[in-house]
């Protein structure tokens, strides 16, 4: 099964997401894959993702991409979960007080102001990666809004592929849904 999580402003019909839907569709695998819309409020997106991901079982992993992979790596370390990790937003607190004021999310349209209180409750879900192993890190040297470098600090250890150029949407996704899927233990 996997769970995955989208970032910051977007949607379960997000292009990776859809990406993701159609491969694991093709493979006869759609029943695997739950998308949920996440709040923007961080306490609330954490709390519906944890409750998702405890409900559906041991052989769970998390996909999750920029924001959605700082969820993914706070619910992997307290869940003894898998997680693929995409342009992960590694450093979300920090980043969160830059982006401070007015947001809208691209899919939705809904609007709605990112605040101090927000950047804490991000702060109080950082941790640190335990168990490298359970971690796939895609990456791509393009990402214009995310330091890719720092992830692969973070992640240290982790099965890593780190792709030259792209950008912050991860422009190469296609060719890793393979791997992605290996990783979660759905195909060989």
């Amino acid at each position: 099964m996997i769970l995955y999580l989208h970032g910051l402003n977007s949607a379960p019909v997000s292009h990776k997401a859809r990406l993701l839907a159609a491969a694991m569709a093709e493979r006869g695998l759609a029943d695997r894959l739950l998308v949920p819309q996440l709040p923007y409020e961080p306490r609330r997106a954490i709390a519906l993702a944890e409750r998702l991901a405890s409900s559906l079982g041991g052989d769970l992993t998390l996909v999750g991409s920029s924001l959605g992979g700082f969820y993914a790596l706070f619910l992997a370390e307290q869940l003894g979960l898998k997680a693929v990790m995409v342009n992960p937003a590694v450093d979300a607190p920090k980043l969160a007080h830059q982006w401070l004021g007015p947001q809208k999310n691209l899919y939705t349209g809904e609007e709605w102001v990112l605040t101090d209180e927000h950047a804490g409750q991000l702060a109080a879900l950082d941790v640190v990666v335990t168990r490298p192993e359970r971690y796939l890190l895609l990456v791509e040297t393009g990402d214009e809004i995310l330091p890719w470098r720092r992830a692969v600090e973070k992640f240290a250890g982790a099965q890593q592929i780190v792709v030259e150029g792209g950008d912050h949407g991860f422009q190469s996704f296609p060719r890793y849904l393979n791997e992605i899927l290996r990783f979660a233990g759905l195909t060989d």
